[in-house]
């Protein structure tokens, strides 16, 4: 494993209302981060094909059509879409981390997708709580993401926005020895104060984790605002909140953070900067007591069955019915898996 890596938080904007166009968006962006040889990008929350910002300014009774519209574009994790990011991640040897609206038969989750160099799925996960108005937009994950995967570039794990101000969440991961830690948010939402809680929470993190943080939020242009609302008095909603950085160990900006406008912030990681801060604080090691605090993880899948009793055999000549699909797809994936699922 090389001493030094090098990465990139995108701060992009999205194509509302446009699945091709987002996509296109991002593709261009993993070609444009490869000239620069980052070897793991990190997109912004459900950038596929945009986050909901109209659940945070429309009114349940009236936000049906635009979440139906969403529905329209979610992606399905075995689709084209996402084979086509899986082949660009292997075409530029890079490591990939994408936020989706995934759809799911008749629900919609807030999806994290990491695709490493070889085109291959190394994790996916779903947000484990929805904020605020985002229940009414996406179903509810569970703890069967709360995993850090190994890859070439070392130990790496993700969550979601208001994921972070779960300690528990996070401590999931540092208990698995996390060391890139990607994190996503909307951005362009609720104001300055945003931009200033998602600083704080992501230093906070890179510190007491012992890890590199890659955070990445969206940004949305002022001539969006109003393809969310017609309504000028609710524009202010969509400015500021964006934070795009990349984070060391010791708590420090090596890249960014970007305030507004698209861009890569784009950062080489030095290991040893790793142990250089868990030899002084480690979370989950020295510095612990579990004897005296620990945590009690869930890690299965969510399921709407619980099979109970023993299994009956079929009778005299008739077959045996199929077994249950798995609801969560096994990991890895492997680029043929999601061209052909």
């Amino acid at each position: 494993m090389a001493p030094t890596i090098t990465v990139a938080a995108a701060q992009i904007r999205p194509v509302l209302w446009d699945l091709e166009g987002s996509l296109v968006r991002l593709l261009d962006a993993i070609k444009e981060a490869a000239q620069s040889g980052v070897e793991l990008i990190v997109f912004p929350e459900t950038f596929l094909p945009y986050y909901p910002y109209f659940s945070f300014v429309e009114p349940a009774v009236l936000m049906g059509r635009s979440h139906l519209r969403l529905y329209e574009q979610a992606l399905e994790v075995s689709g084209p879409e996402v084979a086509r990011i899986a082949a660009a991640a292997r075409q530029h040897s890079m490591h990939v981390l994408v936020g989706i609206n995934e759809r799911d038969g008749g629900s919609l989750y807030n999806t994290q997708l990491l695709i490493d160099d070889q085109g291959e799925l190394l994790l996916k996960r779903r947000k484990i709580t929805p904020t605020y108005h985002e229940r009414m937009v996406w179903g509810q994950g569970d703890g069967a993401g709360l995993q850090v995967v190994e890859s070439r570039l070392g130990r790496i794990g993700a969550l979601a926005c208001w994921e972070h101000y779960n300690p528990l969440a996070r401590f999931a991961l540092m208990t698995q020895g996390e060391e890139l830690h990607c994190a996503q948010f909307p951005g362009s939402l609720v104001g300055p104060i945003f931009s200033e809680q998602t600083a704080v929470t992501m230093r906070h993190h890179a510190l007491e984790a012992g890890c590199f943080v890659i955070c990445s939020t969206a940004w949305l242009d002022p001539s969006d605002y109003a393809t969310v609302t017609p309504d000028e008095s609710l524009h202010r909603a969509f400015q500021g909140g964006c934070h795009t950085a990349v984070i060391s160990p010791e708590g420090r900006y090596l890249a960014g953070p970007l305030p507004e406008g698209e861009g890569l912030a784009i950062a080489e990681l030095d290991r040893s900067l790793i142990t250089k801060r868990k030899r002084m604080m480690d979370s989950v090691g020295h510095y612990s007591r579990p004897d005296l605090l620990s945590l009690r993880l869930n890690r299965s899948p969510a399921s709407q069955v619980e099979a109970m009793g023993p299994l009956v055999a079929p009778e005299p000549g008739r077959p045996a019915a199929p077994p249950a699909p798995a609801l969560v797809s096994p990991l890895p994936l492997r680029l043929e898996e999601l061209t052909n699922g």
